[in-house]
């Protein structure tokens, strides 16, 4: 009697390890699922704010040509405070980051010294393929963030890069 009672015990042990291991396993394919997921939504939303400021940039440029001596800004800074005349302007609230990389971004050189854009310096691709504003078109199909120039192209080519 005893000895069936205790083969019966073990039998039951080794089910409950098979049943947790199984347990773990599905747990775990759930995390990476979950892992996956939010890996995607921080990138749709670094990508949101990199069109944002792209923008706000491109905009900040156009300004302190237009609004100036034709002269293109020499870094982000001449953006945020322009003191080429008196009182001194602002074009950008502050000097943003890339929000890919979070670190600083590639200029664009414009002729004649400064900068007339900036682009990231990340390799990986888009999630945004299409559905662009007119002055981001160029950006549909791009294989890589550094693909996206954000840029204000000299006035003889009607503002737009040809």
């Amino acid at each position: 009697m005893m000895a069936r009672r205790s083969r019966t015990i073990r039998r039951q042990r080794g089910f409950a390890l098979l049943w947790s291991m199984l347990a773990v396993m599905v747990i775990g394919i759930y995390l990476m699922q979950l892992a996956t997921i939010w890996k995607t939504q921080q990138q749709r939303q670094r990508e949101e704010a990199l069109l944002q400021i792209g923008t706000q940039i491109r905009t900040a440029i156009e300004l302190y040509v237009t609004r100036g001596t034709g002269e293109y800004p020499r870094s982000l800074e001449d953006l945020v405070e322009d003191r080429r005349s008196l009182p001194a302007r602002h074009f950008l609230r502050q000097a943003w980051m890339d929000p890919m990389t979070g670190k600083d971004w590639s200029y664009i050189s414009a002729p004649g010294g400064g900068f007339l854009g900036v682009h990231s310096k990340s390799d990986v691709k888009p999630l945004k393929q299409q559905n662009f504003s007119d002055a981001s078109r160029a950006f549909a199909q791009s294989e890589h963030y550094s693909d996206w120039q954000f840029a204000w192209w000299p006035q003889r080519m009607g503002g737009r890069r040809q």
